[in-house]
């Protein structure tokens, strides 16, 4: 065999045992490429996207928020802006009014369209006077710190009696009943009207978080309505289990030209349940605000 015939053999043999040896994997589809991609680059750490609300019915009462309510102003009238207003009560036609601060803290009746103050009694200087309640023919008033509250006729502001409790006093309001105290704390207290004592009381939890800085009170229609202190919030409370309920959003509600540097928080709540009318104000307000409450959205 010559030469020339034995090289030809040799690089046909060479080109064969190249191509076999260099020949390309079979190409795999989309969806192969996927799943192998997936499994090998699963993380074994938990992943961190997060998943699609869940719409079970367990799901959505542990989510579940506390309904919000804002307003609609009805009337607005005229308040005393010397006022440092701690409680408010409506009856017939007439605010009565409870004022604080050491040496100016009053009892008032108030002709409320007007906001002319009819009369009133003056407290002795060492009472920070508080709340207001109206309990039959009496009225009565607490004090921040005395521990010691006061009842009177209501016709002639004659005092009839004084009354001592443990806490501080700030909001005193009654369902027909009881009478309904605060004191800042997240409690409500019951009094017996008749002997003036403790008979119970509860604390009022929102989505099981104590609320605390209970203020004034007023019972309206089964739930007692608590202005919170230091914000412009009220809280509807169900006073049989001190859960809230509900939520007021007073916000802006006294608009920028009528606050002064002694304007003070939001406090006070008066209801005329004949005709159905919501009355607030504040410490030092010069406005008393007759409002309907509208659910937020």
């Amino acid at each position: 065999m010559n030469r020339a015939l034995i090289v030809f053999l040799v690089l046909v043999v060479g080109a064969i045992a190249a191509f076999l040896f260099f020949k390309p994997a079979p190409k795999t589809s989309n969806t192969e490429s996927h799943a192998a991609t997936t499994k090998e680059t699963t993380s074994p750490t938990p992943s961190t996207i997060t998943p699609a609300p869940s719409t079970s019915t367990k799901a959505s009462a542990t989510n579940e928020t506390t309904p919000v309510y804002t307003y609609k102003i009805i009337n607005t009238y005229s308040h005393d802006p010397n006022a440092f207003t701690q409680g408010l009560l409506y009856d017939h036609g007439i605010m009565y009014e409870g004022t604080g601060l050491y040496g100016e803290s009053t009892l008032r009746e108030v002709e409320f369209e007007t906001g002319k103050v009819l009369r009133q009694k003056k407290l002795a200087g060492q009472y920070f006077g508080e709340g207001v309640a109206l309990w039959k023919n009496e009225l009565i008033q607490l004090t921040w710190q005395n521990q010691l509250g006061f009842v009177y006729d209501k016709e002639s502001f004659q005092q009839l009696k004084t009354f001592n409790y443990l806490t501080e006093g700030w909001g005193i309001t009654h369902d027909d009943k009881r009478l309904i105290m605060s004191d800042g704390s997240p409690n409500l207290y019951f009094l017996d009207p008749d002997t003036l004592k403790e008979i119970g009381r509860v604390e009022v939890r929102d989505q099981g978080r104590p609320v605390k800085n209970l203020n004034e009170l007023e019972y309206i229609n089964g739930e007692v309505y608590a202005n919170i202190w230091l914000t412009n919030q009220i809280a509807r409370i169900n006073p049989e289990t001190g859960q809230v309920v509900g939520w007021i959003d007073l916000s802006g509600l006294l608009r920028s030209e009528d606050i002064t540097r002694d304007t003070d928080v939001l406090n006070g709540i008066a209801y005329d349940a004949e005709h159905d009318r919501l009355f607030v104000t504040g410490k030092k307000w010069p406005k008393l605000f007759e409002i309907k409450l509208i659910p937020k959205q």
